[in-house]
């Protein structure tokens, strides 16, 4: 017969009430035993294909059993529940265990493996504790962004035991542990459709019906649904309805932040909810003060996905607030906030101060996305600084294979823009070529045509590129399925035509063909020509004519041979 040994020490993770599996030790083989065990658990996790695993039970009233031949179990029908009282009241745990110390201890693990290790040694667990260890689990495990967790943590016995627990005792969970089971369990890929996240949702469901739940469980349970069903579930509606009626002065800021991220799920009914949103606009600017660089970059990202343009003062505070979160930003969080403050149009002297400071300090750590996000803020906002520009040219020098053919686009075009060359120029624009040299068919069309253009406004001329650009093959592809070419390319591959006949006398290769040429570099987005200056043209007018004499002796939008307008 097989060697059994139920531990002590691991056997009070949890309150299973399976007091009948020892009678099923006494009636089944060993083996038989850990069928039914992977069968009850399997779904959970893992198709039904999966290897099997050994799943070992230990239970934190059973005495400790041990064979000392490896032939005789210890009598399964001696009385062994000792501690069951322990588990059946679990609000006498917290006397066992110091809360404070468990949340402690959990905060320092760094993996899963650190976590179950920990819980499986405790004699007793209680029902907060159990949100807590999967909660915690969840968070090590998306460190590394939005991937499933590997197989071995969802298999592990320790892990499967505390869902047990959970599904289980569903209707007997406080409403905060059980939302926050619920939302950690989401967050690690468990099946929606298994028995365990059933279970949960319904028992959420009931309770929601019911009334009563507090708002942080509201909110957790919105973000958990949003994530299992979608956000045109009616249970979401249900939800945002009863956090509607409820007084925001109640709401701490993380319920607040969760709220907007609910919200923004729901972006085809803004127009529904846009009331309930100025009020919480209004209301958010009082608790800014009190974010943190994370809440600050989850709200202004909602405010942008929720098109709430009308926010523009909260906009405005949390751009204050966010100069000194700068350095405590992560890459993503960054990239957020400077995607808002395009998006709503805003700049903030300080904002960009403290943003050359960090981006000249961390200029080669920074993802290249935040990087090319630093660049279009300055190139949008007409920020000519010198710090960012140079070290992010010094970046793109050292690391230029990281960054994708958009990315260099965004990262080069401000340099023609703000008509600046960086220390480096002669490295930088040398590296560029030999990026387009290599790889000029990974570049879409518009992009290269962008690069290219800015190159030429800060007197990097693209010679060896032209023929290419210019040849028919090019400029169908350029166009692709439209019937015409836009506006803005066109103008763009004007200037480079002009370059090539003006600034290289030497270029003798294909010319531009003169249905590709225009006769205004005048853009809606005013990107390519400055928009006339009247009363500037008018003052001028008015001095040439008291000096001449008269207005037929001077003229303005001369046309040259070459398609150059001399004008106002």
């Amino acid at each position: 017969m097989a060697l059994i040994t139920l531990r002590r020490n691991l056997c009070h993770l949890s309150d299973f009430r399976i007091h009948g599996a020892l009678a099923a030790l006494k009636n089944h083989p060993v083996i038989h035993v850990h069928k039914v065990a992977e069968e009850r658990l399997c779904p959970w996790f893992c198709s039904p294909q999966s290897e099997p695993f050994k799943v070992r039970f230990r239970h934190g009233c059973c005495k400790k059993f041990h064979s000392e031949n490896g032939n005789d179990l210890h009598p399964v029908g001696e009385p062994v529940f000792s501690q069951a009282h322990d588990w059946d009241r679990p609000e006498q745990n917290l006397k066992s265990v110091d809360e404070q110390m468990f949340y402690g201890r959990l905060n320092n693990f760094t993996s899963s493996e650190e976590v179950l290790s920990f819980i499986s040694a405790l004699q007793t667990l209680p029902d907060t504790l159990v949100a807590g260890a999967l909660h915690r689990i969840c968070e090590v495990e998306k460190k590394d962004g939005d991937q499933k967790p590997p197989k071995e943590i969802l298999k592990n016995s320790v892990f499967q035991a505390l869902c047990i627990r959970c599904e289980q005792e569903s209707s007997s969970l406080p409403d905060t542990v059980l939302v926050t089971a619920l939302h950690a369990l989401t967050l690690l890929h468990v099946d929606p459709q298994s028995s365990l996240l059933l279970n949960l949702v319904a028992e959420c469901q009931r309770r929601l019906k019911r009334g009563g739940l507090e708002v942080h469980s509201l909110c957790i349970l919105g973000e958990s649904l949003i994530k299992l069903q979608g956000p045109g579930c009616a249970t979401l509606e249900l939800i945002i309805y009863q956090l509607q009626g409820e007084k925001l002065e109640e709401f701490t800021p993380e319920d607040i932040v969760a709220l907007y991220r609910i919200l923004q799920a729901c972006t085809e009914k803004v127009d529904q909810h846009q009331a309930f949103l100025n009020k919480l606009n209004n209301f958010s600017l009082s608790i800014v003060y009190n974010l943190s660089p994370t809440l600050i970059s989850q709200m202004i990202s909602a405010l942008v996905v929720l098109d709430q343009t009308q926010a523009l003062p909260l906009v405005i505070k949390l751009g204050k607030y966010a100069v000194r979160h700068i350095p405590h930003f992560t890459n993503e969080e960054l990239r957020k906030v400077l995607e808002a403050f395009i998006y709503f149009g805003h700049s903030d002297r300080f904002f960009t101060k403290a943003l050359e400071q960090h981006v000249a300090s961390v200029c080669l750590t920074l993802d290249p996305e935040v990087v090319s996000k630093v660049m279009e803020y300055c190139s949008r906002k007409h920020i000519l600084s010198k710090p960012i520009l140079d070290a992010v040219a010094e970046t793109f020098v050292c690391q230029s294979e990281k960054f994708l053919p958009h990315q260099i686009s965004e990262l080069i075009e401000p340099f023609g823009k703000l008509n600046y060359l960086p220390p480096n120029a002669s490295a930088l624009f040398r590296k560029l070529e030999n990026m387009l040299l290599t790889h000029f068919n990974s570049f879409p069309p518009k992009t290269l045509l962008k690069i290219l253009h800015s190159c030429s406004l800060i007197e990097c001329h693209p010679v060896n590129f032209m023929a290419k650009i210019f040849s028919p093959c090019f400029l169908q592809k350029l166009q692709g399925e439209e019937l015409f070419l836009d506006k803005l390319s066109l103008a763009q591959l004007t200037q480079l035509f002009l370059t090539s006949v003006l600034e290289c006398p030497f270029y003798k290769g294909q010319k531009l063909l003169p249905k590709y040429q225009v006769r205004s570099f005048l853009t809606p987005c005013s990107s390519l020509e400055t928009p006339l200056d009247f009363h500037l043209y008018r003052s001028v007018k008015i001095g040439l004519i008291d000096l001449l004499g008269a207005r037929v002796y001077f003229a303005s939008k001369v046309l040259t041979p070459y398609c150059y307008t001399i004008g106002e």
